[in-house]
């Protein structure tokens, strides 16, 4: 059942851009995966996730990419390790996942709207 979100309901979505400042490999993941640390700025400090993104993305690549997040979602655990933040991307026609990321130099922690 589809369920229509007002503006109001959107607003709720806090979605900021960060840099990844650290990036290990998740080998004891269900399904592949790669350990983030992701810098938000001042506001909102250093914040960690662990994404799927393995198809296109090394550890090494990610060191200063700037994505998008949805900061606003209780921590959850995967496996042994905490995930504070949702990495936002898009499935290519393989499945793999494709990074969402602001085209233009915007400052850390900058709240999308």
């Amino acid at each position: 059942m589809s369920h229509d979100l007002t503006f109001d309901e959107f607003l709720k979505v806090d979605i900021r851009v960060g840099e990844v400042v650290r990036a290990e490999p998740y080998p004891e993941a269900r399904v592949p995966a790669i350990k983030l640390w992701v810098n938000f700025g001042e506001a909102l400090g250093e914040k960690k996730s662990s994404a799927q993104i393995t198809a296109h993305y090394t550890p090494e690549s990610l060191i200063g990419k700037r994505v998008m997040a949805v900061v606003n979602f209780p921590p959850r655990q995967i496996g042994k390790f905490m995930s504070e933040v949702l990495v936002l991307g898009v499935s290519d026609a393989d499945g793999g996942v494709v990074l969402l990321v602001p085209d233009k130099d915007v400052p850390l922690g900058g709240r999308m709207h």
